[in-house]
Formats: C-alpha cells, sequence, structure tokens
C-alpha cells in the first residue's frame, strides 16, 4: 500500500492522486491533510512554494465537499491569474473520480460576463483572485453567505501586492463562523494581522524554519563592478548550457534589456514585466512552461504567482529593495526534492544586505568568483565533447551519406578532425572570449569606483559627478504623482521610475515626501521638462501615472559645499532604511 493512500481519503480521491503519481506526501502534506481531515478549524501553514501546498489543502476540501448542495463551499483566493488557474485546474484532477464536485475559476484579464454564466452553474468550489472577487461581491453577482471554508494561498504576495483592503472586505463578505485556511511562505506583519482578525485559535504548521529557505536551494553570490553584471550573467549561463530559469530584475526597462542581450548572443528568453497585454503573458509563459525558452527575465511583480516545474537557476539581477523578495525568488526553484541554485549578482556595497539575508533565510550565501574566460571556455567544450560521446547514432542519416562524409574526412588525421569540429562549433565563442577581463571585484575596488563603500554609499563619487566645489546652488522643481504609500512606493522605488524614464541622464532629485495616495519629489529645474513629459504614460506596477508641477521650490548645496550631497544615488544599497520623507541629501542618478 501507497503511503498516500493512508491519509484517511475517500477512495475516489486516492484513486485520481494515485493515477497522477502520487505516492508518498511531501512534508506539508503529512502534517496539514490530517488535521484538515479531522476537523474543521482555522490553520496557518508556513510553506515555500513547490511544496505541495496545494494539494495539501485541496484534498480535504474536496474530501469535505457536499456534493448535493448547489452553493459554494470553499472559496480559495491566490494572487495572480496564473496561479489562480492552476489552483482550479489541479483541483479539477484531485476530484477526477469524484461525482458532482464543480470548480470555477474567477480571475482579471477575462470576460466577467463568462465567468458570471459559470457561477449560475452552482459551484461548490470557487477559485478568485481577490480583484476579480470584489467586483462580483459588488454587483452582487455571488453569493457567499453559505461559505464554510476560505483558502487564502500565498497570503503573504496577496498582501505584498496591494490586496489588503480586497482580502479585508471579502473575508468580511462571508459568515462569523467559517473555517480559515492561511498558507503563506512568509509570515509578515500584514498576515498577522489578518490571522488575529478573521481566525481562532489558529492551529500552525511549519515547514522549515519561519521565513526561512528551502534547504534544496543552494545560494552564491557574484561581486562585480555595476558595469560588469551582464558580462558575469553570461559567463554563469555559458557555464550552465541547460540552464533553465528566472532572472529577476527590478525595473520593466531592465528585463527588456536583458532579454534582448540574451537573445542576441544565442539563449531563447523573453522579458515578463507589467506592461505587457494578458495575451502577451501567456504567450510569454506558454512558451516557457514548455521549455521553447530556457530563460524568463522578469520584475518581481510580474513574477507573482508563477508556479514553474523543474526550475535550475533563479538568477537575482540585484537585489529585491524587500528582503523578504529574496525567499520568494529563490522558492522557485529546488522543488519537490530536486537541487536548484539562487545565484546574486551584486556589487560591493551590497554585502552588508546579503549578510542580513543569511540571518533571514538561516542559509549560507556563499561568495564565490565569477569564471574566468579559460574556465568558462574548457567547461564549455566539455559539456559539447560528452555530449558527443554519449550520443545514440542509431538514427543518423542514409549510408550513402554517411559514407559520403567518411571518404571526405578520412584524409584528415584525428587530431585535426578533432581541432575542426571544436572550431566549427566554437568559433565565435571563443572569439568572444578572446582578452576577456577579470570581472571579480577586489578587496580594494568597491563597485569599480572607488574606496569600500561597506557603508552604503561611496564618498569618492563626489569627485566625479559633483557641482563645481564653491558649491553653485541646484534649483529644484518639485512634482506631485499619483501614487503613494498604500500602492507600495518608497524612496527607492521613486529613484527608480526616474531612473526608467531618464536614460543616461544625470537627474539629481532632493527632497521625497511619500503619502498615502501621492508622492511629492524634488528635481534638478534643468530636468523639469523632460520630468514632465517623461512620466506622462508611465506607469507604476501596472498603475497609469499621472503627474503634476507643485509650486515649492528648495535648493540644497551640491559637492562638498553642501556637506552632504552630490553621491550617485544608484549606488546607495542602504535600502533597509523604509523612512518615507527621505529629505537627508540630494541623489544623483546614474546610467551605466
Amino acid at each position: 500500500m501507497k503511503e498516500i493512500e493512508t491519509l484517511g481519503l475517500s477512495e475516489e480521491i486516492t484513486k485520481g492522486i494515485v493515477e497522477l503519481g502520487f505516492e508518498e506526501p511531501t512534508e506539508i502534506q503529512s502534517k496539514v491533510i490530517p488535521l484538515l481531515l479531522e476537523e474543521d478549524r482555522d490553520l496557518i501553514a508556513l510553506s515555500q512554494t513547490g511544496t505541495g501546498k496545494t494539494a495539501a489543502y485541496g484534498l480535504p476540501i474536496i474530501h469535505k465537499t457536499e456534493v448535493n448542495e448547489g452553493h459554494i463551499q470553499t472559496l480559495v483566493l491566490s494572487p495572480t491569474r496564473e496561479l489562480c488557474l492552476q489552483i482550479a485546474n489541479n483541483l479539477e484532477m484531485y476530484a477526477k473520480y469524484v461525482r458532482g464536485v464543480n470548480v470555477v475559476a474567477v480571475y482579471g484579464g477575462a470576460s466577467i460576463t463568462g465567468q458570471i454564466s459559470l457561477l449560475r452553474k452552482r459551484p461548490q468550489i470557487v477559485v478568485a483572485t481577490p480583484g476579480r472577487m470584489l467586483d462580483l461581491i459588488r454587483r452582487k453577482k455571488i453569493d457567499l453567505s453559505n461559505v464554510s471554508r476560505v483558502v487564502l494561498d500565498e497570503a503573504d504576495e496577496m498582501l505584498d501586492m496591494g490586496f489588503k483592503d480586497e482580502l479585508d472586505a471579502i473575508l468580511d463578505s462571508t459568515p462569523d463562523e467559517r473555517t480559515t485556511i492561511l498558507f503563506s511562505a512568509t509570515m509578515s506583519p500584514e498576515a498577522e494581522r489578518i490571522s488575529k482578525r478573521y481566525m481562532s485559535e489558529p492551529v500552525k504548521v511549519s515547514v522549515g524554519r519561519r521565513n526561512a529557505g528551502n534547504r534544496d536551494v543552494t545560494h552564491q553570490c557574484y561581486v562585480v563592478r555595476r558595469d560588469d553584471r551582464y558580462a558575469a550573467l553570461k559567463r554563469m549561463m555559458d557555464m550552465h548550457p541547460d540552464i533553465y530559469g528566472i532572472i529577476f530584475c527590478r525595473t520593466r526597462r531592465e528585463t527588456k534589456e536583458i532579454a534582448d542581450q540574451l537573445l542576441g548572443d544565442g539563449y531563447t528568453a523573453d522579458a515578463l514585466h507589467g506592461d505587457m497585454t494578458q495575451s502577451q503573458r501567456d504567450a510569454v509563459m506558454g512558451r516557457f512552461r514548455v521549455k521553447s525558452l530556457n530563460m524568463l527575465v522578469a520584475t518581481d511583480v510580474a513574477a507573482r504567482g508563477l508556479d514553474v516545474e523543474s526550475l535550475t537557476h533563479v538568477i537575482h539581477y540585484g537585489l529585491p529593495d524587500d528582503t523578504e523578495n529574496y525567499t520568494h525568488r529563490s522558492g522557485r526553484t529546488g522543488r519537490a526534492g530536486k537541487q536548484g541554485q539562487s545565484v546574486s549578482i551584486i556589487g560591493k556595497g551590497d554585502l552588508r544586505r546579503i549578510r542580513f539575508i543569511e540571518k533571514m533565510i538561516n542559509q549560507k550565501i556563499e561568495r564565490v568568483p565569477v569564471p574566468d574566460a579559460k574556465t568558462v571556455c574548457e567547461k564549455r567544450v566539455g559539456n559539447y565533447l560528452q555530449h558527443l560521446i554519449e550520443l545514440d547514432t542509431e538514427n543518423t542519416p542514409a549510408e550513402e551519406v554517411m559514407a559520403l562524409a567518411v571518404e571526405r574526412l578520412q584524409e584528415l588525421d584525428k587530431d585535426e578532425l578533432i581541432k575542426k569540429l571544436v572550431a566549427s562549433k566554437f568559433s565565435d565563442f571563443f572569439t568572444y572570449y578572446q582578452n576577456a577581463k577579470d570581472l571579480n571585484v577586489s578587496g580594494r575596488d568597491s563597485d569599480g569606483r572607488g574606496r569600500d563603500r561597506d557603508r552604503g554609499y561611496d564618498r569618492n563619487d563626489r569627485r566625479g559627478d559633483r557641482r563645481e566645489r564653491g558649491g553653485d546652488r541646484v534649483r529644484y522643481s518639485r512634482f506631485k504623482i499619483n501614487v503613494g504609500k498604500r500602492d507600495g512606493v518608497n524612496p527607492l522605488k521613486v529613484i527608480d521610475l526616474v531612473n526608467e524614464v531618464s536614460p543616461h541622464m544625470n537627474v539629481e532629485i532632493g527632497k521625497i515626501d511619500i503619502m498615502s495616495s501621492e508622492t511629492y519629489f524634488d528635481v534638478d529645474q534643468n530636468f523639469k521638462d523632460h520630468i514632465m513629459g517623461a512620466f506622462k504614460g508611465s506607469q507604476f506596477e501596472g498603475q497609469s501615472l499621472s503627474i503634476s508641477e507643485e509650486k515649492e521650490r528648495r535648493s540644497f548645496r551640491g559637492g562638498n559645499g553642501g556637506g552632504r550631497g552630490g553621491f550617485n544615488r544608484r549606488d546607495n544599497n542602504r535600502r533597509d532604511d523604509r523612512r518615507s520623507n527621505y529629505n537627508s541629501r540630494p541623489r544623483r542618478s546614474y546610467r551605466s
């Protein structure tokens, strides 16, 4: 008897999941399934994605579904359309042999009319994204008055995406006596608030340490100059020709640039970002899932809710603003007992944050050297030769063709033939790496621009970028944009927005004030017209931006004359400072 058959699930469910290949429950399934089968009680489960959590709550839900009752009994909330569809599909597969179970998925980016029609067919289980569910509630097109169970899948992700108000409104629309099941990779303060407000004495289950990383993932970092990040990325990928992974970038612009560079270098890659339509996003994800793409280049927001099996690598093209996002990113590899790698490409100024992340995930992030050109070439050629040795020759061309090949090549001796074979395959590759430099930052380097910057910025940056030593006064124009704290804005994201619309410019920013629903910031008035024009039509995490100029003007002294201004704002990595009022000094943009 398989261990999965001893969990107490119905015969019909067991038959379906055994057919799917389930034999032995994962750790989270072993802990959660018996609890949910035993009694209806609130439960908090801390578990990384890819640990089998959908089955952990999904199988008991199906087991407890009353198929003769035509009302919604279970509501599952998930952060994204992709995850919503995947959960619904999994539940349908688990219930293959359970007659009468009706599962409906409702989500944004699709016709609400069609989804309303499906809801009229009286499903017992509804899987939804928060925005679409709240829309249906407000339209009075869904009845949650008889819901017995609410599952919050990836609660931390939903809260990070700004769905706090939606979750509150949805939970307030369900009966007080319902059971609430919360699954999360981490337990943020907002997730704690949800549990205290909407759950009663929940049982707590944890797989691994709270906020910890997956033990099947090894963590490494390359420390390089900013200008060398792409070269380091390419070397790492050239060392692993069978790589299949996600590269995380901080901005939409960066995802496009990196994807284009990878395509130019012969890799199958595409970008995933907030400016894409749903059909474009679906097309990219479809190609990635079937491995027509070996690399997906994505922002954190665009990648939320993605669940792709067998990823070998997650690459951080710079560390995320929110340290917990490191855990979310890395958790996408090393699943189902397979080993995965999480690789960060950083500057020396990021080492302090690396140490902080190590404490959070309770794992070592090993600093490893970027491989030199000789190592990369030897590894790539070695992989190719091993492939040749193992190549199955049963399906070779017709005998006449092979005879011609033998006849034409027999005049060459073995050594010459091998040289020609390798040269024909790797000529361009060897040319690329000829005279390639060492990319590693030495102990005296600091991201390629002076002394050690462990304190967060390089005082020597003032020499090249500052105003004249006399301390010319920098005049600022003040602007207001229509996003604020509740939209996830922080000072670094404001800086990123300016960088994104001002490539290769040295735009200096002064004071930043972040309110609940709007943000004020000062910019060197020489760039006033550019900023006004560039922000029009821009978006912040999918929300259209509007910008207006305020009457208030301020001036700060630049250079040494001002005492504190003039450092390169792109290199200030003291990101753990989340103060909304960012007054301390003017900042300059940096573009490599």
